[in-house]
């Protein structure tokens, strides 16, 4: 009963985002968002807690402020992904930088036509990006968690997820889907930032503190030598985005090392944009 309410309530939302002016739900949703900051102490903590954490040199005045601002800019992300779902949203339109990252794509495929692996995060609007990606002939198999109302994942999620040609695979049953599309020569994203545990994962540093990340991207380096590409989409503005694609990130000794190098690289994306990284979850558990 409870999965069938949260569905509807989400469908409502899609609906109420493709009638309503875009200002509006903007407007709207940043107050629930803001509500939810003050009302959920518990998300709330985590959040200052892990920001007072990666930047300590920051007054705790700052950090409340920027803590808000986690939330403010997540509330931009959930009220561009209802527009999307809503068929209500120029992808195109929304990355100021369309035309040079696609110039570098298709460079990159020119110097290196085999699979890769694109690393992401939970950073900004990162539906948009596959979702871009795709559209432009870079569609991907796209790991993630399985989500806890399956009502909602099955007929809005996946859907949603793979409406340009994305593949969807939770990632408990993903290592073998991995390497099969892999050496098709084809695509795979994963969001090196979701939470795993030691079986998983191997102990790293993310902005000092030590975390189990992902060891599946380096395992895959590390039996086929693919390319590490990383991809992020900062907002610089409501509905727009600048393609940030760094250089491949190059093999850098074990396993543990090699993950150590792809979080570097998403810790110095984050630190340029430390509002738009989800800092409200749990992520140094362990």
């Amino acid at each position: 009963m409870g999965e069938s309410i949260a569905y509807l309530i989400i469908r409502s939302l899609i609906t109420l985002s493709g009638i309503l002016p875009k200002s509006w739900v903007y407007f709207l949703i940043k107050q629930f968002s803001l509500l939810f900051y003050f009302i959920s102490k518990r998300r709330r903590e985590i959040t200052i807690t892990n920001l007072q954490e990666a930047f300590p040199k920051k007054s705790i005045e700052q950090i409340h402020t920027l803590s808000k601002d986690v939330f403010i800019e997540l509330s931009k992300t959930i009220s561009e992904i209802l527009f999307m779902l809503a068929d209500k949203f120029d992808i195109d339109a929304a990355v100021i930088n369309k035309e040079e990252a696609l110039n570098v794509l298709k460079k990159l495929d020119e110097d290196d036509p085999k699979g890769r692996i694109v690393i992401t995060a939970h950073f900004s609007n990162w539906e948009l990006a596959a979702h871009f990606l795709a559209k432009h002939g870079y569609p991907m198999l796209a790991v993630g968690r399985e989500g806890d109302n399956t009502l909602i994942d099955r007929k809005l999620t996946i859907p949603f997820r793979e409406k340009y040609g994305n593949r969807s695979v939770y990632k408990k049953r993903a290592a073998i889907s991995i390497m099969k599309t892999l050496k098709r020569d084809e695509i795979v994203g994963v969001l090196i930032d979701q939470k795993v545990d030691s079986k998983e994962g191997v102990k790293v540093k993310f902005f000092d503190r030590d975390v189990y990340t992902t060891s599946i991207v380096a395992t895959m380096k590390e039996k086929i030598d693919i390319m590490i590409l990383p991809i992020f989409l900062p907002r610089v503005g409501d509905g727009k985005y600048k393609m940030i694609i760094g250089d491949p990130v190059e093999r850098s000794g074990d396993v543990a090392e090699m993950t150590q190098s792809y979080n570097d690289v998403m810790e110095k994306v984050i630190r340029e944009y430390p509002a738009q990284w989800f800092w409200m979850h749990n992520r140094w558990k362990v």
